[in-house]
Formats: structure tokens, sequence, C-alpha cells
């Protein structure tokens, strides 16, 4: 019984030993440091398998940076499953840059899922971003001003980062775009190209009072316009198309109303034909009705002489005028 007892306290005994081995150095290089952990905080987070190596060097960097953080918000924030040493030196380098960011926010910010040392790091140093962004496949920026003269611009525009509205502010694609619609809308309102070329300095004036960071992750510090290049002439294009378009459709207009002209015509042609075709038909009635004169006694022989003289008259005048139609000349 006294062997076994020997036996288990000795195999408790090697344990504590390789645990005390094994998190020894981590606990006294806290304790050298200043940033003492203690033994049994240390097998606690091996035991929640929390990388206790991360906690102890955040709390030392915090340490030496002048920031007092607990062990426990570093625990917490590491379960949460943020970037424990991200959050520290993003801390101290905000620190020593005299802004205001306490743990919870840091942790806030990493969480989200953007770099919060990089966001320190930005609003510290401005960075530039091109407008528009060459990854994106497009070198400039195209605008046509007033007078149909296209102009293609590139920007460069230098932000900083705004700590308080990093949490659901827009990113840089915003700014891009953002800038990239001033630019296109400042271009636009341009009189003409010259006025642009002129004073390229006007666009980013009017681009910059338009308050394009409201709702963003940055601050806008300036907007320069790097390069601005004179394109094609829209607007003569555009007149042009717009005149052989015109064109096509006066010509559909001449096409139509001629077909209605023939058409017309057709119409009256036969209209004549019809007409003519009642005149032979009311002259052969003509002889009956003379017939049906000379029957009753209303026509004399005299008389019907007398017309015949009038019609051979009427022929000859009417041969004389160079009408040699004798259906001219009122009767067969």
């Amino acid at each position: 019984m006294f062997i076994a007892l020997y036996i288990v306290g000795g195999i408790v005994s090697l344990i504590f030993l390789f645990i005390f081995i094994m998190f020894f150095g981590l606990w006294f290089r806290a304790l050298l440091s200043g940033a003492s952990v203690k033994m049994n905080r240390i097998i606690g987070m091996w035991i929640r398998k929390v990388s206790a190596k991360q906690i102890v060097d955040s709390r030392i960097m915090l340490v030496k940076g002048g920031l007092a953080t607990s062990s426990d918000l570093l625990e917490t924030h590491y379960l949460a499953g943020g970037n424990v040493i991200n959050v520290s030196k993003a801390l101290i380098a905000a620190n020593k840059a005299d802004l205001d960011l306490p743990f919870s926010k840091a942790a806030a910010i990493d969480l989200a899922g953007r770099d919060v040392l990089e966001a320190v790091k930005t609003c510290v140093n401005p960075k530039v971003i091109d407008c528009p962004h060459p990854d994106k496949g497009k070198t400039t920026i195209d605008a046509v001003a007033k007078d149909g003269i296209q102009l293609k611009a590139k920007a460069r525009v230098t932000v900083r980062t705004n700590i308080e509205r990093l949490i659901g502010g827009a990113t840089e694609e915003t700014i891009i775009a953002r800038v990239g619609e001033g630019i296109v809308t400042t271009i636009g309102s341009a009189q003409t190209y010259k006025d642009v070329l002129e004073n390229p300095d006007n666009i980013s004036k009017t681009v910059l009072a338009k308050g394009l960071d409201a709702g963003t992750a940055f601050e806008i510090l300036s907007i320069d316009i790097a390069d601005v290049d004179v394109g094609s002439n829209v607007g003569a294009k555009l007149q042009a198309d717009q005149a052989e378009a015109d064109m096509r459709r006066f010509q559909a207009v001449a096409e139509q109303r001629r077909a209605a002209a023939k058409a017309r015509e057709a119409e009256m042609l036969a209209e004549i034909q019809e007409n003519r075709a009642k005149v032979v038909l009311a002259e052969v009635d003509i002889p009956k009705a003379m017939a049906e004169s000379f029957r009753k006694g209303n026509l004399g022989i005299m008389d019907y002489y007398r017309m015949k003289n009038i019609q051979a008259d009427t022929s000859m005048r009417n041969s004389i005028g160079g009408d040699g139609n004798p259906d001219n000349a009122g009767g067969r």
C-alpha cells in the first residue's frame, strides 16, 4: 500500500514537475519583464487551450510600452478569435502617436475584420490612393465637357484613417468611386475643355468641398489631379451620328410620301379612265335622242345640218390649233 502511494505520489510529482518546467520559462520571462503572470493562470490558459505564449508576449509588450493591461482582457480577446499580438502592437503605436485608442475599441476593430495596426499606421502616416485604381483594369477617369471634348484624368487622393469611424465605415473602394464621380461631374459642368486644362486645381477644390469622406473609415486630406489628357471629340461624333440618323429618317419619310403620291396618281388615272368611260356611254345616247327628236318633230333637218357644220368647224379649229384628237370636236 505504501509502495502504491509512493508510486502515485511520484507520478503526480513528475506531472507537476513537467508542467512547471514547461511553463517556467514563460512565467520567469514575464516576471523579469515586470509583467508578471501567475503560474496557475498560465496553467489555466493551457487547460483552456489558449496560447499562453501570445498572452505573455502581448502583456510584456504592453507593459514595456507603458500600457498596463490585464491578462484577462488579452485572454478574452484571444478566445473571441482576435489577433492579440496585432492589437497589442496597435495600442503601443497609438500610445506613442498620442492617439486615443482604448483596448476595447482596438479589440472591436480587430474583431470586425479590420487591420487595427495598419489603421493606426495610416492614421499617423497618411497614404495615397490612386483614382482610378490600376488593379481594377482602368487607368483614367473619362468625362466629357459641355463642348463635347472628352478628357481623361488621373487623381491621387491622400487619406488617413479615422479611428472613430473605422467600425462600420466604408472602405477605399467607396473613396475611389466617390472621387471618380466628383471628377466626372466637375468636368461635365465645365463650359469648355480649355477651362479644365487651364485650372485643373478647380477640380480638386470642387470635389474636396463635397465632403466625400462622409460615412467612410477615412478622412480625405487632399485630392490632387495628377494628369489630364484630351481624348476624342465625343460631341462631334454624336452630332455626326445624329445627322446620319436624321438623314435616314427624312429619307424614309420622303420615300413614304413618294409612295403615297404614286398611289394617288394611280388612283387619279383610274378615275380619269372611269370618267371617260362614262362620257363614252353618255355619247352613245346622243344618236338615240336625236332620232327621238326627229320622230317627235322637235328637231328639223336644218337644225341637224347646222349642228354638223358647227362640229366640222370645231374640228377644223382644233386641227389648226395643234390638237389632232378628233374626240375634242364635240361629237362623232
